[in-house]
């Protein structure tokens, strides 16, 4: 059954025959499916009254060290936002209880992020839900399709350079 990328390529291929649209045959689908992928996980979170972002750090704190955190600056790396950001971002779950700053104990101009025991019993428990929530979203994929659609997507991350969270 053809989807949404196969109707636009159709359309372009009508219009402009001169022109390889084939890179959108990819490109357009992992844009539209980061798109759905996204809507299916926002909603999955709000039900559990979190917003996504607010996951993602709780879960980059719970798989560090948990005896040193991390700082502003290695969550910033990690999350991939601005500094004004993550400052925003560990205020809001320092407001809800999720998080708390403490002094480094090796340098004191540094403060280190740490989980809560609320935070951690909350990522905890949320984890195995989520990755249900992931299975059903990828369930269209039988699991070798699975096995071979990680490399594919490991090479193109790779090559455009995300090979590290530093």
């Amino acid at each position: 059954m053809p989807d949404a990328v196969d109707q636009i390529t159709a359309a372009w291929r009508t219009h402009r025959p001169d022109v390889d649209t084939s890179p959108m045959e990819i490109v357009g689908r992992i844009t539209r499916l980061h798109r759905l992928l996204d809507r299916a996980l926002t909603d999955f979170f709000h039900t559990h009254n979190l917003e996504r972002w607010e996951f993602d750090v709780l879960a980059t704190l719970r798989r560090s060290t948990p005896e040193s955190g991390l700082t502003a600056g290695e969550l910033n790396k990690a999350a991939m936002v601005t500094s004004g950001a993550i400052t925003n971002r560990i205020d809001r779950l320092t407001a809800k209880g999720l998080v708390e700053r403490i002094p480094d104990t090796k340098d004191r101009r540094a403060i280190r992020v740490h989980l809560t025991a609320k935070g951690r019993g909350l990522v905890d428990d949320l984890l195995p839900l989520h990755m249900a929530n992931e299975q059903r979203l990828l369930a269209a994929l039988t699991p070798t399709d699975r096995e071979s659609l990680i490399p594919l997507l490991r090479t193109l991350s790779e090559s455009l350079g995300d090979t590290s969270l530093t």
